[in-house]
């Protein structure tokens, strides 16, 4: 029969155990270190936070109003309307009308912000690759799975402002 105190002690040491991994792989890719490495081997200039915030318009589509930029990042429109202004200094995004309403405007991401993007990725890319040479690629598209599943459920509390369900 099985033991229920100690599948529950087995699922606390896996979660925690997890989250000892997820805490320092987070530690080491929001290092300084790690972005400054990107970006020179990609030979392009972008802040980390400028990096989530063209990679969020392309998943719109390449374009959305800043308050739907706000609550895709998690942060306040205010936050989003500065960092705005600075990538459209770099000719990186520009602001476009709304289609559906003339007093509102877009932000779309321009070929420059899409090419830096891109840039960006393939050296993250090859960095991740080398990291990954050895690993089974059964064993990588299961952690990539769960690591999806994982993001979905924090992102839907974190906008939910509800506790966990089990």
């Amino acid at each position: 029969m099985p033991d229920a105190a100690a599948d529950a002690c087995d699922a606390d040491d896996a979660t925690a155990a997890l989250e000892r991994v997820l805490l320092s792989l987070s530690y080491l890719l929001t290092r300084p270190q790690a972005h400054d490495r990107s970006v020179t081997k990609a030979d392009v200039q972008i802040g980390r936070s400028d990096v989530h915030l063209l990679m969020a318009l392309e998943n719109d589509g390449g374009s959305c109003r800043v308050g739907d930029l706000a609550a895709r990042l998690l942060v306040e429109p205010s936050h989003v309307t500065r960092q705005v202004a600075q990538l459209q200094l770099q000719g990186l995004v520009e602001r476009t009308p709304d289609q559906t309403d003339r007093r509102a405007r877009n932000i779309t991401i321009t070929p420059m912000g899409t090419s830096v993007l891109s840039r960006l990725r393939r050296s993250n890319r090859d960095s991740l690759h080398q990291a990954l040479h050895d690993i089974d690629e059964r064993d990588i598209d299961a952690t990539v799975r769960v690591l999806r599943r994982l993001i979905e459920r924090y992102v839907r509390q974190v906008r939910s402002g509800e506790p966990w369900h089990r």
